[in-house]
């Protein structure tokens, strides 16, 4: 199993977890897992249409899967996927 370690604005969709270990062997794969167990975090993650907002960032073991094969990108058992939606916003 992976781990996908889930950032503080997307705990109260996990139920607070921090981490959560889930299988798959592309990170398309976890990330289904990782709905199928917390499905309130497709919601805050994905598009009406099943895309990854443009907000997402997916790292795995620290590298952007944009610069890789993006949502084909192969996990491994012992990899580390970090989710992080980027922030925006502050005062007028």
């Amino acid at each position: 199993m992976s781990v996908v370690r889930i950032p503080p604005v997307l705990r109260q969709a996990t139920g607070g977890e921090r981490e959560i270990e889930v299988d798959g062997s592309t990170v398309s794969e976890v990330l289904d897992a990782l709905y199928e167990k917390h499905p309130a975090v497709r919601t805050q993650l994905v598009t009406p249409e099943g895309d990854l907002h443009k907000f997402v960032n997916v790292y795995l073991n620290d590298e952007d899967v944009r610069l890789l094969s993006w949502l084909d990108t192969e996990v491994g058992d012992r990899d580390t996927l970090l989710i992080l939606p980027a922030m925006a916003g502050g005062a007028a």
